[in-house]
């Protein structure tokens, strides 16, 4: 059983940082990609950077590039997102996820296992 468990979230100023994990547990070997995604009420899912686990590539969306940082300790088998320089409009819920279907990490439409989700507040 697949299981994605975010922490990390929380409130800052403005230009402050914030680091997510996310712990998986579960997932199958032919695991391809992890990704972060965001959402905000009453607006759909947001693609926010990728993971592709072999050979480590990333890919990020054009409204986080150069502030945000993802990356993945294979050991603790833990996705990380480093987020720099925050801006009000990165407020957020925050969701991490692992595709079932090894096509892509970068668009919400798709099938992924999510977690539950952790809430990013940034205040001007």
């Amino acid at each position: 059983q697949v299981q994605l468990v975010e922490s990390g979230g929380g409130s800052v100023q403005a230009g402050g940082s914030l680091r997510l994990s996310c712990a998986a547990t579960g997932l199958p070997y032919s695991t391809y990609c992890m990704g972060w995604f965001r959402q905000t009420p009453g607006k759909d899912r947001q693609w926010v950077a990728s993971f592709y686990l072999d050979p480590g590539s990333t890919q990020y969306a054009d409204s986080v590039k150069g502030r945000f940082t993802i990356s993945q300790d294979s050991a603790n088998n833990t996705l990380y997102l480093q987020m720099n320089s925050l801006k009000p409009e990165d407020t957020a819920m925050y969701y991490c996820a692992a595709d079932r279907n090894r096509v892509t990490c970068a668009d919400a439409s798709y099938d992924y296992y999510w977690g539950q989700g952790t809430q990013v507040t940034v205040s001007s």
